[in-house]
């Protein structure tokens, strides 16, 4: 199976505690059982976020089923990763150049080895 790589930034509050609370919503086990159902619904067969200072950075492997509108519409649709995605919003804030409702921006490649 061929995958395609998606890398994405996004910020988190620059708040000790909301980003250990934040950490130990995404700890092994922790991420409600539906968001990992409609990310890999969605096409996304391994996704990573690392973290540095309040910075965070999204690694997703898709394969050919995925699309952004697709996935958009899925979370629309779904009432539970809404939720989530609420609750996540507490303790993201958009990266300063990001537009009106946007949350994870992608990232522009400049360099492969």
């Amino acid at each position: 199976m061929k995958t395609k790589r998606y890398c994405y930034a996004c910020d988190l509050k620059d708040d000790s505690k909301l980003i250990e609370e934040y950490k130990k919503h995404h700890a092994e086990g922790n991420t409600w059982p539906e968001i990992n159902k409609s990310i890999k619904g969605a096409g996304i067969v391994d996704m990573e976020i690392y973290l540095t200072g309040n910075r965070m950075f999204m690694i997703m492997e898709v394969d050919d089923t995925f699309s952004a509108e697709k996935k958009a519409k899925m979370v629309a649709e779904n009432p539970k990763v809404q939720e989530w995605e609420s609750l996540m919003w507490d303790y993201q804030q958009a990266l300063p150049w990001a537009k009106d409702g946007e949350k994870w921006i992608p990232l522009e490649r400049i360099f492969k080895l």
